[in-house]
Order: structure tokens, then C-alpha cells, then sequence
């Protein structure tokens, strides 16, 4: 049956990709989006559509709408950009998630967080359970975020123990695809960027660390099954477990795009986590979660995608 779905962050590097499958669906879609790291062309293209929607709206002020669900993914998730205005980072996380959760109550609609697995820190369990109360650093520049996430999840079961709203929480782990922003600091984006203009690219460390990376479409299909099941709340962990060191990650950057580029190795950030990769089993057992696009594949076409932005 449709529904009529609200998505915040709708023109971001995901959003886009869950209104693109929300409408196949045969939803009906509104994207509300600030702009500050989404972008229109990603959505652009949904325009016509007559079930599509598009709002330019910051959640920290309050939205209102009638909707069935809502996906709140409207936040910075790269370094760089939650970095850039961390104050406004934590708001978002804050502020935007109750201004969410309180339409959820208001309309009585379902609502999914989008959480991270940045809520696990610096791990040291290896891989990462949901029962796992994480390693972090409450104070550290990249709290904005990695704390702005562990309190929306903690409001989203806070709303649901005191006023029962149906709420989902998932967590994020490293994903990649078309759509991602150029400048956006990821290692994914940053490698292929490096390695397509030329230039040396760049580790942090010595690339013994090492992270699983998702291709956005076994992401989104994870997405949806959790909002459209019945039987539990989350937190549940999604993303890809193959585990890569990120010196492998540029390796094969470099042979993909058949790059002259160097790898040169600067100091690692504060609070870069050492090891990222998550336990599924959750995932698998509650909504028969399964990732489908090796990584060489998905790289492939992230590259495609970059050449088309690069010309």
C-alpha cells in the first residue's frame, strides 16, 4: 500500500538514493534538506514525478506535515563538514531528531534515526556489536557528531518508553557510492578524486587501519526492510563486514582508475579509529539483511559516477 513518506536530508548522499527507491515503490515522497551538504541535482531528476516533493527546511525549526513515516537522515556525516560548524552539527542531532520525533508523536508516524557507527568511538570490541556501549570521546572534535548521534538515539527511545512512538534506529557503518561529495573527506571519495586528477594520494596513518565499506544501494535496501518490519526497534548495525586496511582501499583505487598517483602517508587525525567493522548478525536474523556489490564492483561504479563530476 503507498504511504506518504517524509525524508529529511532527502537530497544528501543517501537520502537521495532512499527517495529514488521510495518513489520505485510507488510512495509518495517529500524531501525536506537545508542544502548545507545535499545537494538539488541529486534529486533533481525526481522533480517530475508528480508524487515528489522538495523543501528547503533546516529541522531545527519545527516542520510540520502528515506523513505515514519518516526517515531522519538530515545531519553532516563526513568529518570535514560536521566539523565546519560543529555547533550547528549537535542542533541538528538535537534539536532536529525531537522537532522529528515530536511530529512522529503529533501524526502518529513511524520514524527511523539514522545513527552511526562513530556511536561505537575508538572500538575495543572487534567487530561491533549492538550491545556494544562504545569507547568515546565526549570532548574530542569530532564529539559534535559521534555524541550528537548517541543522544538522538537515546531521545528516539526516550519518546518511544514515554509517549509509544514506533521508532526504528539504525547504525551506519562506511558506505559509498554515486552522489558522494567530492570534497567531502571520506576515503572513498578522497582516493578516486586523488587518483583521477592526478594527484598523490593521501593516507592518514599508515594504513594498517581498517575499515568495511557498503555500496549505498545494499544500504538502502537494509534501510527500508528495517522501517517496514513490525517485530523490534534496533539499534541495528548496517553496512558491509569484508574488513580492508585503507593502504588496500588505495591500492586498488590506483589499479581501477589506472593512475600514475603515489601514495604519500601524513599524521592520523585525533580520535581515527583504529579498527571499524561491524557484527550483522542482528541484521541478518531480523530482516534477512544480506550486501550484494563486492567492493571492486561498487568502486567501479563510484568511479564512473566521479568522472562525470571531474570534467
Amino acid at each position: 500500500m503507498s504511504k506518504r513518506i517524509l525524508i529529511t536530508g532527502g537530497a544528501g548522499f543517501i537520502g537521495s538514493h532512499l527517495c529514488e527507491k521510495l518513489l520505485k515503490e510507488g510512495n509518495e515522497v517529500i524531501s525536506v534538506d537545508n542544502y548545507f551538504t545535499g545537494r538539488k541535482k541529486n534529486i533533481q531528476h525526481l522533480l517530475k514525478n508528480p508524487k515528489f516533493e522538495m523543501i528547503r527546511h533546516d529541522i531545527v525549526k519545527e516542520f510540520r506535515a502528515e506523513v505515514d513515516q519518516i526517515y531522519n537522515f538530515a545531519c553532516p556525516a563526513s568529518p570535514v563538514h560536521y566539523q565546519y560548524n560543529a555547533i550547528s552539527t549537535i542542533k541538528t542531532n538535537v534539536m532536529g531528531t525531537m522537532n522529528m520525533l515530536g511530529l512522529a508523536k503529533k501524526v502518529r508516524a513511524r520514524i527511523l534515526q539514522a545513527s552511526t557507527s562513530e556511536v561505537y568511538g575508538n572500538p575495543l570490541e572487534h567487530p561491533q556489536k549492538e550491545t556494544y556501549w562504545g569507547n568515546v570521546n565526549t570532548i574530542g572534535i569530532r564529539s559534535c557528531y559521534d555524541e550528537g548521534k548517541r543522544i538522538s538515539e537515546t531521545l528516539c527511545f526516550d519518546y518511544y518508553r514515554q509517549h509509544k512512538v514506533d521508532i526504528r534506529v539504525i547504525r551506519i557503518f562506511n558506505t559509498y557510492g554515486p552522489r558522494m561529495l567530492a570534497n567531502d573527506g571520506r576515503v572513498v571519495s578522497n582516493f578516486i578524486v586523488q587518483a583521477l586528477s592526478g594527484k598523490d594520494i593521501t593516507i592518514y596513518g599508515d594504513g594498517s587501519q581498517t575499515r568495511s565499506f557498503c555500496y549505498v544501494d545494499d544500504l538502502v535496501n537494509g534501510i527500508v526492510a528495517m522501517m517496514n518490519q513490525d517485530t523490534f526497534q534496533g539499534p541495528v548495525n548496517l553496512g558491509n563486514s569484508d574488513e580492508f586496511t585503507v593502504k588496500e582501499l588505495a591500492e586498488l583505487v590506483i589499479k581501477l582508475t589506472k593512475s600514475k598517483s603515489k601514495i604519500i602517508y601524513n599524521p592520523l587525525p585525533q580520535d581515527d579509529p583504529a579498527r571499524r567493522k561491524p557484527d550483522l548478525s542482528l541484521a541478518k536474523e531480523k530482516l534477512g539483511y544480506k550486501f550484494t556489490v563486492p567492493l571492486i564492483e561498487g568502486l567501479k561504479r563510484t568511479i564512473k559516477y566521479f568522472q562525470g563530476e571531474l570534467k
